[in-house]
């Protein structure tokens, strides 16, 4: 098989051509002249998607049926409670930090003792999970909106080297999860588990342990991207994590992740977050109404899919 054909034969490549041409597309509209600022908008808000699409991928490694709808209301939860304590004080930042960080832990702890305690589906305990940590972001938030404290403000809006600084944290968050998989036991056990519950037990993995593991994880990371949601935002808002319920599953699915467990790659997430991000942008630039740009979006992801799934049956 040639280098090209081994290329192609890469579940995470589709989202990326995908990707590449709808930016393609919009670019020639406006003759270039959107280039950079395309790139450096596709870049910052897709990296929130690329954080909670992580530790979705994770979960979703585990095996059919696990899934975490707690995501949204984690982010609104850590992003409103870090604010607040933060209250514009540069020097509260990394205790604004702590903070968010310990909510994702007790929602992962929560999501998992439903799970297993109680013998709960995954979709329900994390759904239940959501009704509660939203009623809490509410009681916390009480109508406010807290501006974040001017440094973080700063850093969440700014660019390195042209690079924005959130697009940079995901990428750190990202090649942490890419050692996680590759290089440790903890990434092979996912897997295992993923591609066989009864086989994993049997073969002396602890199979309850990994799992909770991973539904903190998965939490955590919601939490950090509320946290760095809220700061990039101006303020938390008790919304600001709702689209991130079927994204983080979106780009899981468009980014090559099996469905059914056992396979996972973290190149497919950034793909699939900056084609998300970008599909919208081009049907605006061609100015597509809004409810036609509903049903294009949804058809050029079923396309994608299609053709990644296609493509990889006929690899093998």
């Amino acid at each position: 098989m040639t280098p090209l054909l081994r290329l192609f034969g890469k579940p995470w490549i589709w989202s990326w051509l995908a990707a590449f041409t709808v930016w393609f597309l919009t670019v020639m509209v406006t003759l270039g002249a959107s280039t950079l600022g395309l790139s450096q908008a596709a870049l910052t808000f897709a990296a929130f998607s690329v954080v909670v699409g992580i530790g979705q991928m994770f979960v979703i490694t585990l095996g059919p049926g696990n899934i975490d709808l707690s995501v949204p209301a984690t982010m609104t939860l850590a992003g409103t409670v870090a604010l607040k304590l933060m209250n514009v004080e540069n020097g509260l930042i990394l205790p604004g930090l702590f903070v968010a960080i310990v909510i994702g832990l007790v929602v992962g702890l929560c999501n998992y003792a439903l799970i297993k305690a109680l013998r709960i589906p995954p979709i329900i305990a994390t759904l239940s999970t959501s009704f509660i940590v939203q009623s809490a972001a509410i009681w916390t938030n009480r109508g406010l909106r807290i501006k974040p404290p001017s440094v973080l403000a700063e850093f969440t809006t700014s660019n390195t080297l042209g690079v924005p600084n959130v697009a940079i944290v995901a990428l750190l968050i990202s090649l942490l999860a890419w050692f996680l998989l590759e290089k440790t036991i903890y990434g092979r056990w996912i897997s295992a588990i993923g591609q066989s519950m009864p086989a994993a037990r049997m073969a002396g993995i602890p199979v309850d342990g990994t799992r909770f593991v991973t539904y903190l994880f998965c939490a955590v990371l919601a939490s950090i991207a509320g946290y760095l949601l809220a700061c990039f935002s101006g303020g938390a808002a008790l919304n600001m994590g709702s689209e991130y319920l079927l994204m983080s599953i979106a780009v899981v699915v468009i980014g090559g992740t099996a469905v059914a467990g056992g396979d996972s790659n973290v190149p497919g997430i950034w793909g699939a977050s900056l084609f998300m991000f970008l599909v919208v942008s081009m049907l605006n630039t061609y100015g597509v109404g809004a409810g036609i740009r509903l049903i294009m979006t949804g058809l050029i992801i079923i396309s994608v899919i299609m053709l990644a799934g296609g493509r990889r049956a006929g690899m093998r």
